[in-house]
């Protein structure tokens, strides 16, 4: 359990601006093989990140007004919450993505742009595009029912987090990996950080259904199976987006950065929201 809890502490430090400094990052320690072995927390980053923006969502659409306009004020404010608590890592990495993929078609030149820690216009394009689509597939789960959006920020956040796992173990590691923040991740994970992380997600879903079977806080018609089959849907959406993406890093790159573990987050994330909007 100790080692548990070091390894999750040290994913928060990497994926997050969560502070763990101190004392208590002396405790956690740090290694390579420590940063390998944390990968599989990474969908438990998710779970905290989520709850607190769920929260915080949850709590603006209680305060705001009761008007059409109140679930895209509280999408837009929850989404800048959560880049603030994860210092915009994620949408880094599409920007460095669409900036390389998009910018050149040779593999080479393609990773050289990636490193380049200027934005270019490909970027700026995608994460202002991913942050207009988040909020207004929010909006829209927001505007039918404020519960099922603060059910999709919690699942979503922690299975976008998820898939990312599989592409580690699919793929090889590219690019300029002795300089890379990922190089610790550049290995083959382990069938147990795998399990970890898959672990972390059913843990989400089963609290999520247990908790709605009980109380049936998402009091709406939803088609196939009521929340659990749109849940359904939006995980199957969202795992359709990280084979996309799998498959257009293979054949452009041949392999990942961690780059592309970012924006293979976010196009999750994304697809997630997407699935679960087309169950309404």
């Amino acid at each position: 359990m100790t080692q548990f809890i070091r390894h999750y502490l040290l994913s928060l430090q990497f994926f997050t601006r969560i502070p763990i400094t101190g004392w208590l990052a002396q405790w956690v320690g740090y290694s390579p093989a420590m940063l390998r072995a944390s990968a599989g927390h990474f969908p438990g980053v998710g779970v905290l990140v989520g709850l607190l923006v769920a929260g915080f969502t949850a709590l603006l659409l209680m305060a705001l007004p009761p008007t059409g306009s109140a679930p895209l004020v509280a999408a837009a404010l929850g989404t800048a919450l959560g880049v603030f608590i994860t210092g915009a890592f994620h949408e880094d990495g599409l920007a460095d993505v669409a900036d390389g993929l998009g910018g050149s078609a040779d593999r080479d030149r393609a990773l050289v742009i990636m490193k380049d820690s200027r934005v270019g216009a490909f970027g700026a394009i995608a994460v202002v595009l991913a942050l207009l689509c988040k909020v207004s597939l929010l909006a829209l789960l927001g505007d039918v029912s404020g519960p099922l959006m603060v059910v999709a920020l919690l699942v979503a956040h922690v299975a976008s987090r998820t898939w990312p796992l599989l592409t580690i173990g699919l793929l090889a590691h590219v690019g300029d990996v002795a300089g890379s923040k990922s190089k610790p991740l550049a290995d083959q994970i382990s069938l147990r950080a795998l399990a970890t992380g898959m672990l972390w997600l059913l843990l989400t879903l089963v609290a999520v259904v247990w908790l709605q079977l009980r109380t049936d806080f998402v009091a709406i018609n939803l088609s196939g199976g009521g929340l659990l089959g749109a849940l359904r849907n939006a995980l199957l959406t969202s795992l359709a987006a990280w084979a996309l993406m799998t498959h257009w890093f293979y054949r452009r790159l041949g392999g990942f950065t961690g780059d592309c573990l970012g924006a293979t987050q976010q196009l999750c994330e994304l697809a997630f929201f997407l699935g679960l909007g087309l169950s309404l």
